[in-house]
């Protein structure tokens, strides 16, 4: 789990660092290399392209936060209901040691009058 999330924050950084170039889509060259034939022609067809490009990465970015965010609230109920497991278990324990200190009380008491 903890290297998925590793490795979903990880892809979250690059995502960011997309545009290169004054305009996406405006012919072969711009944007980091020719990105297919479509935006290799320019054009409106190419901006469209880019446009597409960059709604897709913004979809994947918000999906890829939210995936995050849904597994860290998963790891709080976790450690929540653990604490609440180990609290009841130091009750347990204190609840007998207070039980085993009164036995021990009335057991040295019933002896000494002996």
């Amino acid at each position: 789990m903890a290297l998925q999330a590793a490795k979903r924050l990880t892809s979250l950084r690059f995502i960011g660092i997309r545009a290169m170039s004054d305009e996406w889509g405006s012919g072969a060259g711009k944007g980091g290399g020719a990105g297919g034939s479509v935006r290799e022609a320019g054009g409106a067809f190419g901006k469209m392209e880019a446009a597409r490009e960059e709604q897709y990465f913004r979809k994947l970015q918000a999906q890829q936060l939210k995936e995050m965010k849904d597994h860290l609230d998963e790891e709080v109920n976790h450690h929540e209901v653990q604490i609440k497991q180990h609290q009841e278990a130091i009750d347990r324990h204190k609840k007998r040691i207070t039980d085993l200190a009164k036995a021990e009380k009335k057991t040295d008491g019933s002896s000494s009058s002996d």
